[in-house]
């Protein structure tokens, strides 16, 4: 079959009782797309049409390409197979089909990421538990060290954690930077994610890269996590066991990174909790010396 042939088979099934439905639009929209293509140099075109189906969950398109000669191992210039872009896009029935038709869950783009961690940094949570079930790797980082569990964590899937640990991630797996699951969830104050991680053995006091806890990643928590939720993962990592006096290795505890970010809340609730304000760096520099605003200082008596 050409593709003008399946394109128009294609076009043709968007014409139907359901074409109101969105998905279905959607389909047909890329049908008419595709149908507009030169017939020069088809298998390209076939395996370009399959990377778009793939992106938009058309599985009827799909599967019409792959019988005209559409390679399940095309790659696109970032090295992405047409499975690798349904996992990310959350394509289910194309997934489904991709993987009964013998493509590679094992296969890596050109950043050294699988299928199945394409799909956990975008919480393709229903997308993850296909490839899961079909066989993928929860263990398999990419060049940088990021496992599907430091993805879902990162990205706040607590549902997308829950199964990674079950089905065998690796809890304290250190990515190239020296962070762990458990640093990303404190550092996004992602208080119940840190509390899943902690509760399947990640250790509450922990030090990874740079001599960093989890508790110091909570007191200089990302700036877009609201600051009673910063506050909310501080304390459940004292609860747990967390050291307040620990030091990173330029010298620096969890109340001199609060100061030095900013977070008042922060330094009030560690001080509150007996951080010791008068402690030094390695340059001899307290958390007042540190402390980002005037007010931050007044409140660490400098």
């Amino acid at each position: 079959m050409t593709l003008k042939a399946v394109i128009l088979f294609a076009a043709a099934l968007t014409c139907g009782p359901a074409a109101a439905q969105p998905a279905t639009l959607i389909c047909g929209a890329l049908a008419q797309k595709l149908a507009q293509k030169p017939a020069h140099g088809e298998i390209r075109l076939l395996s370009e049409a399959l990377f778009e189906a793939a992106s938009l969950d058309c599985a009827d398109i799909a599967a019409d390409l792959l019988n005209a000669g559409a390679s399940l191992r095309a790659r696109n210039a970032g090295g992405a197979s047409a499975l690798s872009i349904a996992a990310a896009k959350g394509s289910r029935n194309v997934t489904g089909l991709l993987l009964e038709a013998g493509a590679d869950i094992h296969h890596r783009d050109l950043s050294g990421a699988t299928p199945l961690l394409r799909a956990a940094r975008e919480g393709r949570r229903r997308v993850a538990a296909t490839l899961l079930e079909a066989g993928a790797d929860p263990k398999a980082a990419d060049d940088k060290g990021i496992t599907p569990l430091i993805a879902a964590s990162f990205g706040g899937h607590r549902r997308l954690v829950d199964m990674l640990i079950a089905a065998g991630s690796e809890i304290d797996a250190v990515d190239a930077t020296g962070k762990v699951a458990l640093s990303y969830a404190a550092g996004r104050a992602f208080t119940d994610i840190a509390e899943i991680l902690i509760a399947a053995g990640a250790d509450p006091d922990g030090v990874w890269g740079h001599q960093l806890t989890p508790l110091m990643w909570a007191a200089g928590h990302a700036n877009d996590a609201p600051p009673p939720d910063g506050i909310a993962t501080a304390q459940m990592l004292l609860q747990a066991g967390a050291d307040l006096s620990r030091q990173d290795d330029r010298g620096r505890d969890a109340l001199m990174i609060a100061a030095g970010r900013g977070h008042a809340d922060m330094v009030d609730f560690l001080l509150e909790h007996g951080a010791d304000p008068a402690r030094r760096d390695k340059q001899g520099k307290t958390a007042a010396d540190l402390a980002a605003t005037e007010a931050i200082r007044t409140r660490l008596g400098g």
